[in-house]
């Protein structure tokens, strides 16, 4: 399995598993939002020229502000996944407490830095003996929520250890109430953001990192001179900046998860968690629905590790939920 299909998209090899299947194919398999920032348009300009110091401080700025975070505290990034991967190299925790089920590559990086994980349920309770708690919140893929008190005094614990507490917040503009951004900056605390789930964004490869200055600094350095493109910046900073847009994005995404819960629902199927971009299923049978709906096709989200859960992520139209409501209903006639 590459890493493209760990993360959901890949239509290019559904296609090559389901030849038959009937185009276009309707990819619900990733949590990212059907409706982008719109005003994401490319000046040839911006691509003739290397970023420079004010790019990457306009879009500190603004994704600042939209996080409720101190400035001083971003690192603009070219996507989160990469200041994953090269986390292990900025710090130096022996022994990491990581949610489980949760985003998989999390676990992947520190393993394959020879780290000892533990995968826990609970990584919390771990604050006394852990060198550093990793967790996604809201978590991906079931959408579960850690209240920020609780993250708070798993981070007090861990700093009286030298530890660390590293929160992914990929999809915390849904939940702003539970973002620790206020805090960000500070010792022992490490914060990842996303600018491609909530603002539809995902081809941009723009992040951000909030981290103490030490820390930005050590990142920076392997990230190099012009890590993230102009354009890049200039879309991230006018996106970050668009407060209505972002309201409005909030209730058109809330309604939008409302009725496909209710649509999963009529069909049989028991909607066990989620975010306002994606549902968390439960199925007797989660690979014979996912093979069903491909073979329609339809790709939705499946796990290696779990023979009952798929991921649902957010039809983009009326017509591609009446496809998907039909496809349903045709999987509940052969069963």
């Amino acid at each position: 399995m590459n890493g493209r299909d760990r993360h959901g998209g890949a239509l290019d090899a559904m296609r090559r598993r389901f030849p038959d299947a009937p185009e276009p194919w309707l990819d619900l398999s990733t949590g990212i939002n059907p409706w982008p920032w719109p005003g994401a348009n490319v000046q040839i300009a911006d691509l003739q020229r290397l970023p420079d110091t004010a790019d990457f401080a306009a879009c500190a700025e603004a994704m600042a502000q939209a996080y409720g975070a101190p400035c001083e505290a971003v690192l603009p990034v070219p996507g989160s996944e990469l200041a994953i991967r090269l986390l292990p190299d900025v710090l130096a925790p022996r022994r990491l407490a990581i949610l489980a089920p949760s985003y998989e590559d999390h676990a992947r990086v520190w393993r394959a830095a020879e780290r000892e994980v533990i995968a826990s349920a609970n990584p919390l309770a771990a604050a006394g003996t852990a060198d550093a708690i990793v967790v996604c919140n809201p978590n991906n893929p079931d959408g579960r929520r850690l209240e920020r008190s609780a993250l708070i005094e798993a981070r007090g614990r861990l700093a009286a250890r030298g530890g660390w507490l590293i929160v992914d917040e990929a999809f915390a503009e849904l939940a702003p109430d539970l973002s620790l951004a206020s805090m960000a900056g500070g010792g022992n605390l490490l914060i990842l953001r996303s600018s491609g789930k909530f603002f539809g964004l995902a081809g941009l490869r723009l992040g951000a990192l909030l981290a103490p200055a030490e820390i930005r600094r050590a990142m920076a350095e392997r990230l190099g001179c012009w890590s993230v493109s102009t354009p890049a910046l200039k879309i991230g900073a006018a996106a970050h900046a668009d407060r209505a847009w972002q309201a409005g994005a909030r209730s058109r995404l809330a309604a939008a998860a409302r009725r496909l819960r209710e649509l999963l629902s009529r069909r049989g199927l028991r909607v066990a968690g989620g975010t306002d971009l994606f549902q968390w299923v439960e199925t007797g049978n989660a690979k014979a629905v996912w093979t069903q709906l491909a073979r329609r096709g339809i790709s939705v989200r499946r796990f290696h590790w779990s023979r009952r859960h798929l991921r649902f992520g957010l039809p983009p139209d009326a017509s591609a939920e009446s496809r998907l409501e039909a496809a349903l209903a045709g999987l509940a006639q052969n069963e």
